[in-house]
C-alpha cells in the first residue's frame, strides 16, 4: 500500500499508550495536517477508525534492517521492504550499509533517501560503513556521509577486528555526535561456524560458534569506548556473558547501548531444525540459559532497544541447506507478535516498557526526539491488536523473503493502522 494523502483521521475509543508521557488511558485522537490534534479538532467527515479494543502507541521504531537494495532485489528492495516495515507498525528505521555497492559515501546515503522518500511507507534512517566496502581495512569518509544524512555507522554482517582502526572511528563519529553500530563476531574466532558451539551443534555435526566469538568483541568495543567517550551500541547481542559485560560497563558509565532481536528472544539452538535454514542467523541463536539472560536483561532495561535485524534471502538461497545457505531470517511483520507474546503477554515485563524498547529507547540511541502521542507531535502512530492471537503465514508478507522460523506460530500482537507524518502506510481492513 503507498503512502497516501495526507489527510485528517479520527481515532475514537482506544487504550492510548504513550511511553514518553508515561500515560496510559483510554482517549480519542485526532489528526490534523500530519500531527496529532485535540480530539474534535477533525471534522465529522473525516474518516473514523473504531480503536476499541485495540491499543494505539506512537509509530515504531527499527535499528537495524537489510533492505539489500542496490544488489539482490530479488530477495527485498527499499520499497517492498519499507512496506513490509509499516505492516509491522513501524514508521521509522535504520537501514545496514551491506549492499552492492555498499553504502560507504555520501552518494550511497543519498541514493538510499531518495528511494526511500520515492517509497514513502516509512521513514528510512540510512547507516554508513565504519570500513571501505566493509573490507576492515580503512575508514570510509564518515563526515561525508554524516553531512548527506547517515544515522549511524556499522559495518554489521562484518566485523572490524583490527582494534585501532575501531577506536579510530570512534573518534571521528564522537566528534560528528554519531553513534558506531558493530556487529560483535570476531572471524578469527567464529571462521566457518554456522551455529552456537554446544550439544546441538556436535548432535548435528555442523561448525559452531562459540561465545568467545562475540564477549572478545563486546569487550574490545567497551574498552575503545571508554578511552574515546564515544556511544557504541552492540548489534544483537545474544548471550549471558555479553549481558554481562554490558552491565558492568553502564554502571561504570561507558557510553554502550545494546539490543536483542525476537529471534533471540523466542528461541535457542535446541529449537534448530538442523534441515532448515530459516533457523540460520547471525550471531546464532544461543542457549536456553543465554535466551533467559537476554529477556532478563531486557526487563532489567541493561537492553533498552528490541531491533529485527531483518535479513531477507530468497527461497534458493536458503535452500542451500544449513551449511551454505546465508544467515538471516525476516523479522518486521512478525516482530510485534513475537516480542509482545514473549516478553508482556508471559508477564516479564510492562506494556509500558515494551513499547519503550520499540520507541523512546531506539530514539535516545540515534539522538533523536523521542516519539510521543502528545498534541502537536508528528502524526506517527500504530494502532495495535494486542487482545488476539493471529497465525504467522509468510504468504502474506508485504516483504519479497518468506524466510521466518515462526510459520505457523500463534502469537498475540500486530499492527492493525500504521500512520507516518499523518498519511496511512497500513490499514488492515
Amino acid at each position: 500500500m503507498n503512502k497516501g494523502m495526507q489527510q485528517s483521521w479520527r481515532i475514537r475509543g482506544g487504550r492510548v499508550v504513550d511511553p514518553h508521557r508515561g500515560c496510559s488511558e483510554d482517549a480519542d485522537l485526532d489528526i490534523v495536517d500530519g500531527r496529532i490534534a485535540v480530539p474534535g479538532s477533525a471534522s465529522s467527515g473525516d474518516p473514523l477508525i473504531d480503536a476499541r479494543g485495540m491499543t494505539v502507541v506512537p509509530g515504531l521504531m527499527d535499528l537495524h534492517v537489510h533492505f539489500r537494495e542496490p544488489g539482490d532485489d530479488a530477495a527485498e528492495t527499499i520499497a517492498s521492504g519499507s512496506q513490509a516495515a509499516a505492516r509491522g507498525g513501524f514508521t521509522t528505521v535504520v537501514t545496514m550499509p551491506n549492499t552492492t555497492p555498499a553504502t560507504d559515501s555520501a552518494e550511497m546515503i543519498r541514493y538510499v533517501l531518495e528511494q526511500a522518500h520515492c517509497a514513502g511507507h516509512v521513514r528510512v534512517l540510512p547507516s554508513g560503513c565504519i570500513t571501505r566496502n566493509r573490507q576492515g581495512g580503512a575508514l570510509a569518509d564518515l563526515s561525508a556521509m554524516r553531512a548527506a544524512g547517515a544515522a549511524a555507522f556499522t559495518d554489521d554482517g562484518a566485523t572490524v577486528a583490527d582494534d585501532r582502526l575501531m577506536q579510530d572511528a570512534m573518534i571521528v563519529a564522537r566528534d560528528l555526535g554519531v553513534m558506531v553500530m558493530d556487529h560483535a563476531l570476531d572471524p578469527a574466532l567464529s571462521g566457518s561456524g554456522v551455529m552456537h558451539e554446544g550439544d546441538f551443534s556436535r548432535k548435528y555435526g555442523l561448525p559452531g560458534v562459540s561465545v568467545t566469538a562475540e564477549t572478545r568483541m563486546v569487550a574490545r568495543d567497551i574498552a575503545c569506548a571508554a578511552q574515546t567517550g564515544a556511544a557504541v551500541h552492540i548489534q544483537h547481542l545474544s548471550c549471558a556473558e555479553s549481558v554481562a559485560l554490558v552491565r558492568r560497563a553502564q554502571q561504570r558509565g561507558v557510553k554502550v547501548t545494546a539490543e536483542v532481536t525476537p529471534h533471540h528472544l523466542a528461541l535457542c539452538d535446541a529449537d534448530i531444525d538442523p534441515a532448515n535454514a530459516d533457523y540460520k542467523m547471525s550471531p546464532p541463536l544461543r542457549t536456553a540459559a543465554d535466551r533467559e539472560a537476554v529477556v532478563a536483561a531486557v526487563a532489567e532495561g541493561v537492553i533498552a532497544a528490541f531491533a529485527t535485524d531483518h535479513a531477507p534471502h530468497t527461497a534458493t538461497a536458503k535452500a542451500r541447506g544449513f551449511a551454505r545457505a546465508p544467515f538471516g531470517i525476516v523479522g518486521l511483520e512478525t516482530a510485534v507478535g513475537v516480542t509482545y507474546t514473549v516478553m508482556v503477554k508471559s508477564g516479564r515485563m510492562s506494556l509500558l516498557e515494551w513499547l519503550r524498547r520499540w520507541t523512546t529507547g531506539p530514539a535516545g540511541m540515534l539522538g533523536m526526539n523521542p516519539p510521543s502521542l502528545a498534541v502537536g507531535a508528528p502524526a506517527d502512530i500504530a494502532v495495535l491488536d494486542l487482545c488476539n492471537e493471529w497465525t504467522v503465514c509468510a504468504a502474506d508478507f508485504a516483504s519479497r523473503s518468506r524466510n521466518t522460523p515462526f510459520e505457523g506460530w500463534r502469537l498475540t500482537g500486530r499492527a492493525i493502522h500504521t500512520f507516518m507524518d499523518g498519511c496511512a502506510t497500513w490499514q488492515s481492513v
